[in-house]
């Protein structure tokens, strides 16, 4: 891409607390000319930007493979929690279903960017005693050894600004007790938090980098990327 950096995208996982964030600065973001989601239930949102498509294997994506092409940019915001999940389960969502979909588009698209979002702990060393820490890391390394420009996005604490919501019961409790402390987080450790709104803003912008640096962002560096702009 040349010139005005204006692209085609497509999310995963557009229902859960981060997804919506991601698509509503997408969808409002001049940058981005189209998006697609994919996802297993229709969004029942409308906007001239905005197409879906419903597709219900995340183990083998060649049926929509058609729907997949001529795109810019993958966000991956879909994801569980490692808590009460078996390993087998847990794996096949983060592992198994993020794999699935990056190699359909690397092979439909020249030059895709792909971000992915896994969080603060994450470890690709293979040796983590946490479960997710493991398995996050062996998705990061496969996905930064494909053949497209790959971004780790490592989060700490996320704060949502315009409403988004977790879909999962605990994390949603959590939020709604710990919300009134993000504006001394901001203050005393900006480097641990970031909001829905910068986490799209930064995955816009690193499509332009192609490849260019750092590869894995924690929250300072989502932060920096984002540029500051928005509401926090």
């Amino acid at each position: 891409m040349t010139g005005r950096l204006v692209v085609k995208v497509v999310i995963f996982g557009a229902t859960g607390m981060v997804g919506q964030g991601v698509l509503r600065q997408c969808l409002l973001d001049e940058r981005v000319e189209s998006v697609l989601v994919v996802g297993r239930t229709a969004l029942g949102l409308r906007h001239p930007k905005l197409s879906e498509v419903i597709h219900g294997n995340f183990t083998d994506f060649s049926a929509i493979g058609d729907a997949l092409t001529g795109l810019d940019a993958c966000f991956w915001c879909l994801g569980i929690s490692a808590s009460g999940q078996r390993e087998a389960d847990y794996r096949r969502v983060t592992y198994d279903y993020t794999l699935a979909a990056a190699r359909e588009l690397a092979a439909r698209n020249r030059g895709l960017t792909f971000t992915y979002v896994s969080g603060e702990g994450t470890d690709g060393s293979g040796r983590a005693r946490s479960r997710w820490a493991r398995v996050k890391g062996r998705t990061e390394n496969a996905l930064l050894a494909m053949d497209f420009f790959a971004y780790m996005f490592r989060p700490n604490y996320i704060h949502p600004v315009h409403g988004e919501r977790s879909k999962t019961p605990l994390y949603r409790a959590a939020y709604a007790a710990v919300s009134w402390l993000y504006p001394v987080l901001r203050r005393v450790a900006p480097g641990q938090v970031t909001t829905t709104e910068r986490l799209g803003q930064a995955m816009i912008t690193v499509v332009g980098m192609r490849g260019g640096g750092e590869r894995v962002l924690r929250s300072r560096e989502i932060n920096r990327i984002a540029g500051g702009a928005g509401v926090d």
